[in-house]
């Protein structure tokens, strides 16, 4: 079974289609990301298969449960990262973390496994003991995403985790994220940012306009598109498309 199937999925906003109809999957273990420019789909995708956005048309489903008939028990086997997350400020990272873990855990003692595994993804040491307000942008995305995979989801659904970091807690990030696939983790994450994401995935879908022009592993794409980079994968679809 993969861990996601995407069939034809729509999103439309009045007439406007956001998401025209995409279709993909996930493998288990695998990192799969999105990437395009802004506004071409990619987010939205992200929100619909977090169950916090309906979809107009189409079928998805995490695991073999559908997205929009079984969402209750999509939630409990994903986590969801948006890129405009923030955490509050006048409390500490690890008081954060326990918060957070406090809201997902069936007992005390699984908040403090949460919280001990979220500790150490973020690699803060005794910064955590500071106050967020204090944190550079890429220590409170390290929290961020730490938060949002504690409960060890089976799907990490990350909506662009290095937005705005610089290269060495853009290499951070990544590393994280490679670290829990090889743990069993499934991904799916979202970037506009083409080169940096060439060595992070599996595979990746391109999208543009609300729609999947291609999927495969980077290397196969540049290949078939005759390309040195992803980018250039990218504008040789838009030309011909």
């Amino acid at each position: 079974m993969n861990a996601v199937e995407v069939n034809d999925l729509k999103k439309f906003f009045g007439k406007a289609p956001a998401v025209a109809g995409v279709d993909f999957y996930i493998a288990e273990r695998e990192i799969f990301a999105l990437i395009g420019p802004n506004g071409a789909g990619k987010s939205t995708t992200l929100r619909m298969l977090a169950t916090i956005l309906q979809p107009s048309e189409g079928r998805a489903t995490i695991f073999g449960y559908d997205v929009q008939k079984e969402s209750g028990q999509v939630r409990r086997l994903i986590s969801y990262l948006p890129e405009e997350a923030g955490a509050y400020k006048t409390l500490t990272g690890r008081q954060y973390l326990s918060f957070m873990a406090e809201l997902y855990a069936d007992s005390l003692s699984q908040a403090k496994e949460y919280v001990a595994f979220a500790s150490d993804i973020t690699g803060l040491g005794p910064r955590l003991s500071d106050k967020i307000r204090t944190y550079s942008k890429g220590m409170t995305r390290k929290l961020l995403l730490a938060r949002a995979v504690m409960t060890r989801p089976k799907l990490a659904i990350l909506d662009e985790p290095t937005s705005g970091l610089d290269v060495i807690n853009a290499l951070e990030i990544r590393s994280i994220i490679r670290k829990l696939s090889r743990e069993g983790m499934s991904v799916l994450l979202s970037s506009h940012n083409m080169l940096e994401i060439e060595f992070l995935s599996d595979r990746v879908g391109i999208i543009h306009q609300g729609r999947i022009y291609e999927t495969g592993t980077a290397e196969a794409l540049k290949a078939k598109y005759g390309a040195r980079n992803l980018e250039e994968v990218f504008h040789k679809i838009v030309e011909n498309s």
